[in-house]
């Protein structure tokens, strides 16, 4: 069974993200995984260039590394059950600078005093290839390296056409796809997913407040609780059916045994989504 509470130490994450990658890729660098949470954690605490820490309350730094410890987690399994195309060491790399960069675009530049960067999540997923790259130009990753952790980083986008990122592989797509099942199932597994909810309401109502247009996602809720109440649709009518048809099916790879054991993240976000009911209902929750 996974821990899940771990993502509250970035170094309780990082050894277990170190651990994979040595288990994986015995030969590869040993210094790439400590090197690459140094660079993550420096730009989350304010401590790159002119950005401030993170101030988006629900997209934390804790929220990156339960994204990035669930697709280390899939990306392990996968190689164990001996998928095709066998994944390489250097994929597996830019992968994980994709996972801890990918929402790097709630960062605030230092002059910006308005508001959290909340304010950004219409746009953040483009802001956040765009720091990525400015940032790992500054490491001196090639072009082509950093389009395909841009490339992946768009897989997040709630609304992405998948078909539509130029991918310069099969296993790129993979991994991009590895990522974005990672961000969904790594948040909505979390021990206190149902908790932060209202959370996440304040950052679509900061959004919102400041776009014109409010056809997307952040103008789809009136209340926290009506975000509340259509969480349960959202996993079963959006989510579950992005995971299976536009992800492929990656989740599978975090069944324990493979490839017909349960799910921990799965089992996870149904006893959250019973919760959830409960508390709309007003009825007891079962016990975690």
């Amino acid at each position: 069974m996974f821990p899940l509470g771990v993502t509250k130490d970035p170094t309780a994450v990082e050894v277990e993200v170190q651990n994979a990658y040595c288990a994986m890729f015995p030969h590869g660098d040993k210094l790439f995984v400590p090197q690459v949470f140094g660079w993550a954690n420096e730009c989350f605490t304010g401590q790159y260039a002119n950005y401030q820490a993170v101030d988006a309350k629900y997209h934390d730094f804790e929220h990156t590394l339960q994204g990035t410890l669930c697709m280390v987690r899939l990306l392990h399994g996968r190689q164990q059950a001996a998928a095709d195309p066998p994944l390489n060491g250097k994929l597996f790399q830019l992968g994980l600078v994709a996972i801890l960069f990918h929402d790097t675009g709630y960062l605030k530049e230092k002059g910006d005093v308005e508001g959290t960067g909340a304010k950004y999540t219409v746009t953040h997923v483009v802001r956040s290839t765009e720091f990525a790259a400015q940032f790992l130009k500054t490491k001196g990753f090639r072009a082509e390296d950093i389009q395909s952790i841009q490339n992946m980083i768009l897989c997040t986008g709630v609304n992405a056409s998948l078909n539509l990122i130029p991918f310069q592989s099969e296993l790129e797509k993979i991994m991009g796809y590895a990522l974005g099942t990672a961000d969904l199932l790594g948040q909505m597994a979390a021990e206190d997913y149902v908790d932060k909810l209202p959370v996440l309401y304040s950052e679509f109502a900061e959004a919102a407040h400041h776009q014109r247009e409010k056809t997307n996602i952040v103008g789809m809720f009136s209340s926290a609780d009506d975000l509340m109440r259509k969480t349960p649709v959202f996993w079963e009518k959006y989510v579950q059916p992005k995971l299976s048809r536009e992800f492929g099916g990656l989740y599978r790879y975090l069944n324990q045994p493979f490839p017909f054991g349960p799910n921990f993240y799965l089992q996870r976000i149904e006893a959250n989504m019973n919760q959830l009911q409960c508390l709309l209902d007003g009825s007891t929750p079962p016990a975690k």
